[in-house]
């Protein structure tokens, strides 16, 4: 019977430690399950780019969808025209020309030239994190779970250039409501987080 209970109590404490983790480290835990898989939602191909900014920070709009350039964390890629007036992305010294520039606006727009394999996808969190915790005192109405929301931009040129741009930001989830249909920031940890350009 000692044996039983002693079981039982390992049981029981294993199965705390776990909840407790879930609560307070949810986040963390979904951010490294997120490094090795995520859920696609969408993917469509990209038709029009337009930027919407002075050269670094702003907005690039892909199709109807709006992408901040405006939370910095390690990307923090330059926007503007080539000589050959050319929509393109620099960073650290690597340029991508997206396509022939046209004005919208005042704004800067392209559309992926013939040959151009160019889309967005859209994935989020296989794991959900509990924020009981959480409080709005402003609104009083506060997420009861959040996930993680990722926008991958893929470019590929013809002659083998291509262009990766991911965006991570957070989306709330209310028992009322459920999954809220606009992303949050958290500082530091969303918003573009990488870029590559390669060769």
């Amino acid at each position: 019977m000692r044996k039983i209970l002693i079981t039982l109590g390992i049981v029981i404490l294993f199965v705390i430690a776990i909840l407790a983790t879930w609560i307070f480290e949810g986040r963390q835990v979904s951010l490294l399950v997120d490094r090795f898989v995520t859920i696609e939602m969408t993917s469509a191909r990209i038709h029009s780019i337009t930027y919407n900014g002075r050269g670094t920070g702003g907005t690039l709009r892909v199709n109807d969808l709006e992408l901040s350039l405006n939370d910095r964390n390690d990307p923090a890629p330059s926007i503007g025209t080539t000589k050959n007036d050319q929509l393109a992305v620099a960073d650290q010294g690597k340029v991508f020309a997206l396509g022939p520039v046209r004005s919208e606006d005042e704004n800067l727009a392209t559309a992926p030239p013939p040959g151009d394999d160019a889309f967005i996808e859209i994935r989020r969190s296989v794991l959900s994190w509990p924020t009981p915790f959480e409080i709005n005192f402003m609104t009083g109405h506060s997420p009861s779970w959040k996930r993680h929301l990722y926008y991958r931009l893929l470019w590929k040129k013809p002659a083998g250039e291509k262009l990766e741009m991911l965006w991570r930001y957070e989306q709330y989830f209310y028992s009322d409501n459920g999954w809220a249909s606009g992303f949050m920031t958290y500082k530091g940890s969303t918003g573009l987080i990488q870029l590559d350009i390669s060769p």
